[in-house]
């Protein structure tokens, strides 16, 4: 198939980096790698760990939007690089790579959920949040338009804790 690349990586190499838009699904052919959020800072976060057959990178090749995580070779790894041009022929042949697919949106969007749910309760209870959750909240669900009402959400707090 057209425009489909097989790329090897060794262990320590970044394969998709944090807050860059990348045109690609990748899929582990062999090795393993891991997913980070906050790669190389104070806030490192180890996610999980993917292994053959894996897919990650849908994000940024189906809507063009930057990375929500880093992911880093954990071992030599063999990927496949599929761009968007090539994914509906990809898949006619690939079935379980949709499923792959949804079981990581799946995965990530409870993630969300979790963060946000943590987050949204300590600005019910009126306490100002974490700086650091609030960060990583903020980078998790960067460009999906709910950055904004917590923003506010926090505006909001501030502005109630200075006026008391």
């Amino acid at each position: 198939m057209a425009g489909i690349q097989m790329v090897k990586y060794s262990e320590g190499d970044i394969i998709l980096k944090e807050d860059e838009i990348n045109e690609y699904l990748f899929k582990i052919i062999n090795g393993h790698a891991e997913v980070y959020i906050g790669y190389r800072t104070d806030h490192e976060a180890l996610i999980k760990i993917l292994g053959e057959q894996s897919c990650f990178g849908e994000l940024g090749m189906l809507l063009h939007k930057p990375s929500i995580y880093t992911v880093v070779a954990f071992s030599d790894v063999l990927v496949m690089k599929i761009p968007e041009e090539s994914f509906g022929e990809f898949v006619k042949t690939n079935h379980q790579v949709v499923l792959n697919m949804l079981r990581n949106t799946t995965e990530t969007m409870l993630t969300f959920k979790v963060h946000i749910d943590l987050l949204l309760q300590e600005i019910e209870n009126g306490n100002k949040p974490n700086e650091t959750t609030l960060n990583n909240v903020k980078k998790l669900i960067k460009g999906y338009g709910i950055y904004k009402s917590i923003d506010q959400a926090v505006y909001d707090l501030n502005k109630k804790e200075y006026n008391n």
